[in-house]
């Protein structure tokens, strides 16, 4: 069973930072294409950043400000947020695929206040 668990999420100040984490289990990071998405309220969910192999692809909204990353040891995926705009205030979900999928985790609430 595959069980994708965020966390991270919180309240922010404009320009500031924030680090999501993604904890996989039943699956494995290091061979799985894994990635962010978000929904706004209102909003269609779309896409933030994927990472398979050593392969990274961003949202234009995203690129120069965010980075996905993983650690294979710990099955996690990060996605580290810097520059932060009250636009990118969103639930933050993880997504995962493999030879099924995807999976989804719960989603982190980001909030960026002006």
């Amino acid at each position: 069973q595959v069980q994708l668990v965020e966390s991270g999420g919180g309240l922010v100040q404009a320009g500031g930072s924030l680090k999501l984490s993604c904890v996989a289990s039943g699956i494995a990071v290091s061979i799985s294409t894994m990635g962010w998405y978000r929904q706004a309220p209102g909003q269609q969910r779309e896409l933030v950043a994927t990472i398979y192999g050593s392969t990274t692809n961003y949202a234009d909204s995203g690129k120069g400000r965010f980075t996905i990353s993983r650690d294979n040891a710990k099955n996690t995926v990060y996605l580290q947020m810097t520059m932060l705009e009250p636009e990118d205030t969103a639930v933050y979900y993880c997504y995962a695929i493999r030879s099924a999928g995807p999976y989804w985790g719960q989603g982190t609430q980001v909030t960026i206040s002006s």
